[in-house]
């Protein structure tokens, strides 16, 4: 799926998605700058699951030691990490 473009309206739907099958709640999408970890959206094992699916699911590649996690814990803010690896 990497090899074709993704628009930003896709990759942030895919991100969302994946936030809400992670953390088992639908409103992730209500707040998008809402801190994940500090809501209880994602923990430690959320987020290593997230960026295993990021791989499998949109071939972006982002190792856990790669980034801070104040540069992925909000959905924008994986949103961004994730378009910036697609670009």
């Amino acid at each position: 799926m990497a090899d074709q473009k993704l628009s930003h309206d896709e990759v942030t739907d895919k991100v969302v998605s994946l936030l809400e099958d992670i953390s088992g709640e639908d409103d992730v999408a209500d707040n998008m700058d809402t801190d994940l970890f500090e809501e209880g959206y994602l923990d430690s094992m959320g987020a290593i699951e997230l960026l295993v699916s990021l791989e499998d699911d949109l071939g972006v590649s982002i190792a856990p030691t790669e980034v801070d996690r104040s540069e992925m814990n909000t959905p924008n803010l994986i949103i961004a990490q994730v378009e910036k690896r697609l670009a």
